[in-house]
């Protein structure tokens, strides 16, 4: 095997960036470190070969006969390094995740972020498959799942809290001048056929039948309902944002019903160390902060 006697990588980048830019400030600039650092990986690069790489003077540096040959060498040596990590990079299997996701928050929280998860890690190839019944979002069937969970550990699972589900009512914005919660007519959701009886509770609002009205096979068709004037609706808080700003809906009452469950990433602990799943852990959690901003 062959033996290569390498000077110093370190003193050897500081020497190629100080001559490519005639300065050291610019040099160390590039580098980011201090002209300091440049200037003694330069004298101690100096002293391991023998030879002055550069004259200085009050005009700047120039190189020697020796520093512009060592010049061209390292620049061409440092071009293949980087021309091979990028191909390297390029040429890498694309970290492929499959999360599974509870419906309602895909269409109306993860889909509408998608185009700036792909932004930020072109890396990662996710397959996303949604689905409306909990018992569907096993994460030892998926990478990882975002389902409704609470606060209560799970023994070997790791949890990261996105979303909270809080209930608010919601309308048709030509409904609100003439909004009578005696008359109204109460939207349901399947999934969720407490809501109202909890929410009216909550608010304080008495004589309400919690029981009447149509009722819908999810929250988002319930909330479709409401839009086109069918009656009210309990829309999760997170979730309705867009149609709140755009006017598609509007709310007549501000209470907001906290409840003790959030959507939640949940996958096996043991991945915990996966750079594909850190990578969508924490862009979950910078988009789970700029939503509740």
């Amino acid at each position: 095997m062959t033996y290569r006697r390498l000077p110093s990588l370190v003193a050897l980048r500081s020497f190629e960036a100080a001559a490519r830019h005639r300065s050291v400030t610019r040099a160390a600039g590039e580098l980011s470190v201090t002209p300091g650092a440049v200037s003694r990986g330069v004298r101690a690069l100096e002293e391991e070969l023998g030879a002055a790489l550069f004259i200085r003077s009050a005009a700047g540096l120039a190189l020697t006969p020796a520093g512009e040959a060592l010049f061209a060498a390292a620049r061409e040596a440092l071009d293949r390094i980087a021309a091979g990590v990028v191909a390297m990079r390029q040429a890498a299997p694309r970290r492929r995740l499959r999360i599974g996701a509870y419906t309602l928050f895909a269409s109306r929280w993860l889909i509408p972020r998608w185009a700036r998860l792909r932004e930020r890690h072109p890396e990662l190839d996710i397959e996303l498959e949604t689905s409306a019944d909990p018992l569907e979002l096993v994460p030892g069937a998926f990478d990882a799942v975002i389902a409704v969970a609470d606060s209560r550990p799970r023994p070997g699972l790791a949890a990261l809290p996105l979303v909270p589900i809080g209930m608010i009512p919601v309308c048709a914005p030509a409904l609100l001048p003439a909004f009578d919660w005696s008359r109204a007519t109460l939207l349901h959701s399947r999934q969720r056929p407490e809501d109202w009886p909890r929410w009216l509770a909550a608010a304080g609002i008495e004589g309400v039948d919690a029981a009447r009205g149509p009722r819908f096979e999810s929250i988002a068709l319930a909330l479709d309902a409401a839009a086109e004037g069918l009656g009210v609706a309990l829309a999760i808080r997170a979730l309705v944002g867009s149609d709140l700003a755009t006017g598609r809906v509007a709310a007549p009452h501000p209470f907001i019903r906290p409840t003790t469950r959030r959507f939640t990433l949940l996958h096996d602990a043991e991945r915990d160390g996966d750079p594909a799943l850190l990578a969508l852990r924490s862009w979950l959690e910078g988009e789970a902060g700029l939503a509740s901003s």
